[in-house]
């Protein structure tokens, strides 16, 4: 159902079945590392290209959820999925290996929720039994198409950020209140807000007002105050652009606390390990929410949260000719069963 003007409430609260998640070597001796499924020790992962591991990364974790599902690949009806390679190639890939009716989706960094909020969507309207939905990120793919080669060891700014090795997937499935899992509430489709930020070192500086944007219209939408959710966290804003996405908010009149707001891409790494200004790539926001967010949800630490995956939709030509940067944020609002507000 429509709720105000951007948002969807999802009143049969579609249940996230089961997750997969997978990383690469950074991530295994990161902070969340307990909450990956499989972590493996290098960046090639067995395969010749980094964006053919990149690929593995993804199939990886899709088996893993139907396996934790119970559910064969064939009884799937869906894959909305995505990736930050040039035509998202080894989503695509993967889609090939699985042989499930895909959805390609390009998001940038805010394609686990742009995915997620489909997903929900079209299960809610009993458009499909089951749907996996994920997004995934290779550090060493993703640097060398939008920065420069890791061989190159060019010299990063403070401002910029990691790009996380790792593929978070969900099974999307009808509601089944017999189950203690959680369900998806509602969802804020952003809309793409562009500041004039050029510089592609700076992602979190230039996405945090799409992501001030979209909250802000979530809770204008749904009528709701921030102190509902327990936490609301985006998706990879890093230090510079989590502090100026919590000053945009509250300067809207909206009043959130520090402690309930915060960033995976500032949870997934420790602070010793040389990051800058923390993490990013759409793998960042899908790892910490399929792992670490609903493992702490399913230990009682959470019973309601708002993910708000921030997007950058650039590209290296447009960088190349002084485009500025257009950012994007989509929110899912999720709830333990039961927890109906």
């Amino acid at each position: 159902m429509l709720k105000g003007h951007q948002s969807w409430v999802f009143a049969n609260r579609p249940m996230i079945m089961a997750t997969g998640v997978s990383g690469g070597p950074f991530e295994a001796n990161g902070n969340l590392a307990n909450d990956f499924d499989l972590l493996h020790e290098d960046l090639w992962m067995g395969q010749e290209t980094y964006e053919k591991a990149h690929r593995v990364l993804l199939e990886e974790s899709i088996k893993m959820a139907l396996q934790k599902a119970n559910v064969h690949k064939e009884e799937v009806q869906f894959f909305f999925a995505g990736d930050l390679i040039n035509q998202i190639t080894p989503t695509s890939f993967a889609a090939r290996s699985m042989q499930i009716p895909y959805f390609g989706l390009f998001g940038a960094c805010s394609t686990s929720m742009e995915g997620l909020a489909l997903a929900s969507f079209v299960v809610n309207n009993q458009g499909a039994k089951y749907i996996l939905t994920g997004a995934s990120s290779h550090n060493a793919a993703v640097e060398k198409q939008f920065r420069y080669p890791t061989e190159y060891g060019g010299q990063k700014p403070p401002t910029a950020q990691w790009t996380v090795t790792g593929a978070g997937v969900a099974v999307i499935a009808s509601n089944d209140s017999s189950k203690n899992n959680p369900v998806t509430v509602s969802a804020t489709i952003g809309k793409v807000i562009d500041m004039g930020l050029t510089d592609p070192f700076n992602m979190g500086g230039a996405m945090a007002p799409a992501a001030a944007d979209t909250i802000i219209a979530h809770f204008r939408d749904l009528q709701l105050d921030p102190s509902y959710y327990d936490l609301i966290i985006t998706g990879d804003l890093g230090r510079i652009g989590h502090d100026t996405a919590f000053e945009l908010i509250n300067k809207s009149g909206l009043k959130l606390e520090r402690k309930q707001f915060q960033d995976c891409g500032l949870l997934i790494y420790k602070k010793d390990q040389p990051v800058q200004s923390g993490a990013s790539g759409a793998g960042c926001s899908a790892t910490v929410l399929y792992g670490h967010l609903l493992n702490q949800m399913r230990k009682g630490v959470y019973k309601r949260i708002l993910v708000v995956a921030t997007g950058a939709l650039l590209s290296p030509l447009s960088c190349q000719q002084n485009e500025s940067i257009p950012c994007i944020a989509h929110a899912v609002a999720i709830e333990m069963n039961g927890e109906e507000g």
